[in-house]
């Protein structure tokens, strides 16, 4: 039997890439949530603290847009890994 040396765009070297991808965009998208998070928490706090000073807009508004921007970062990261899903599974 000869070697066949595998060539630079192989299937298996393109699978290889998908996988080394994903694990670099789930990083990237764990880091990002994480600060998202805190972010979110802190937004959340200061909205809490201004409706219990009697601000009740200005801290439904900021309580608001902290979970608007946590709910963003999740779906921009769903759809990221959904990309790859469907790139890896063509054929």
């Amino acid at each position: 039997m000869r070697y066949t040396p595998e060539l630079p765009n192989s299937k298996s070297t393109l699978e290889l890439s998908i996988a080394n991808e994903r694990l670099r965009q789930a990083r990237l998208s764990f880091n990002l949530a994480l600060v998202a998070t805190a972010v979110s928490a802190f937004i959340s706090l200061v909205g809490a603290g201004l409706l219990l000073t009697g601000k009740a807009n200005e801290g439904a508004v900021t309580a608001a847009g902290g979970m608007a921007a946590s709910v963003r970062c999740a779906q921009l990261a769903k759809e990221a890994n959904d990309r790859l899903d469907r790139i890896s599974q063509v054929k």
